[in-house]
C-alpha cells in the first residue's frame, strides 16, 4: 500500500466496532452501516476493447455477503431513503469504495468509476464535489484517477445534468455519463464534454452511427464504454461493426462478475456453452449495476 495516510486511517478502523458507522471486518474489507443494513463494495473491471487489458474498475454498493452475493443496496433502500438520506448514503458509498479500492494496491494509472445516483441530480444544491474532494485530500488519494459517473436522464433533466457535471469538474474530477442510444451519446459528447460515455451493448445496433461516435469521441479524448457484454456473440458483433482503428472499452459478465477483490489482468473468455449462459442469467439479476 503506497498511501500512508490511508493506511493509518484503515488501521484506526480495525479497532472500530461492527455496530459503528464504518469499520473493517476480519477480511480487511471496509464496511458501513445504513438503515440497519451492512454494506460494502464490489468491483467490476473495465477493459480495453482491443486486448482486454484492465484500464479501470467500476464500484457498486452491495449489502454484505461473505460469498460476494450481496444485493444492490440502492435497490433495497430506494423506497426508504428520502433525498437528504440519499445524499448521505451516496457519500458513505463513495468513501467505502475509495477505501476498498485503494487498500488493494491497484496498478498505477487505473481509474475508479463511482456512480452518482439519479436522486442526487435533484438533491445536489451544495458543492458536493468539493466535499468529496476534501475527503480525498485528507486521505492523500489522487482525485485525478476518479471518474464520477452521472446517471441516465430524462429530457427535463438536461440542465440539471449540465449543472452537476460542471460542479464536479470545477473540483477537478473527471466526468462520466450514461447514454441510452448512440444518438444520445453524441448529444452528451457535444454538450457535457465528458471523459467517458457508457452505453448498453444492445443500443450499439447501427454500425455507421457507432463508427461515427467512436471517431468523434477519439478526437474529443472521451472513452466510449460498451457495457453489459454477457456473451461472445455480443462481443463479436461489436468487433465486426467497428472497422476503424478508433479505440473503445468493454465491460460485462463475459469478462468479470463484480467482486470484492480486484481481479488480475489475465482473462480467459468462457466457451459459449449453456452452462456459462445459465450462470450469467442466474447471477445477472442480483449483480447488475
Amino acid at each position: 500500500m503506497h498511501h500512508l495516510t490511508l493506511q493509518n486511517y484503515l488501521s484506526r478502523l480495525r479497532h472500530s466496532m461492527a455496530s459503528s458507522h464504518l469499520w473493517l471486518d476480519e477480511q480487511g474489507r471496509a464496511r458501513g452501516r445504513y438503515f440497519n443494513a451492512s454494506l460494502t463494495s464490489a468491483f467490476q473491471a473495465i477493459r480495453s476493447g482491443v486486448d482486454h487489458q484492465i484500464v479501470a474498475y467500476e464500484a457498486y454498493a452491495r449489502s454484505y455477503d461473505p460469498g460476494d452475493q450481496g444485493l444492490n443496496i440502492w435497490k433495497l433502500l430506494e423506497y426508504v431513503a428520502n433525498d437528504d438520506e440519499s445524499v448521505e448514503l451516496d457519500r458513505l458509498c463513495r468513501l467505502l469504495h475509495t477505501l476498498n479500492f485503494y487498500r488493494q494496491q491497484p496498478e498505477p494509472g487505473l481509474d475508479l468509476y463511482l456512480s452518482v445516483h439519479s436522486r442526487l441530480l435533484a438533491a445536489v444544491e451544495g458543492n458536493h464535489g468539493n466535499a468529496f474532494r476534501r475527503i480525498l485530500n485528507t486521505l492523500e488519494i489522487p482525485h485525478e484517477q476518479i471518474i464520477l459517473q452521472l446517471p441516465l436522464i430524462t429530457p427535463s433533466q438536461r440542465w440539471v445534468l449540465t449543472h452537476v457535471a460542471e460542479n464536479y469538474r470545477r473540483n477537478g474530477f473527471r466526468i462520466g455519463v450514461n447514454a441510452s442510444t448512440l444518438e444520445q451519446a453524441g448529444d452528451l459528447l457535444d454538450r457535457i464534454r465528458p471523459d467517458a460515455i457508457k452505453i448498453d451493448i444492445c443500443a450499439a445496433n447501427h454500425a455507421p452511427a457507432q463508427i461515427s461516435l467512436l471517431q468523434r469521441a477519439d478526437q474529443a479524448q472521451c472513452n466510449i464504454i460498451f457495457r453489459r457484454i454477457e456473451n461472445e456473440a455480443r462481443l463479436l458483433s461489436l468487433q465486426q461493426a467497428n472497422d476503424t482503428a478508433s479505440p473503445y472499452l468493454v465491460q460485462g459478465f463475459l469478462f468479470d462478475l463484480p467482486k470484492a477483490t480486484l481481479v488480475g489482468q489475465a482473462v480467459v473468455l468462457p466457451a459459449a456453452t449453456s452452462h456459462v449462459s445459465a450462470t450469467v442469467a442466474a447471477t445477472g439479476a442480483e449483480l447488475s449495476g
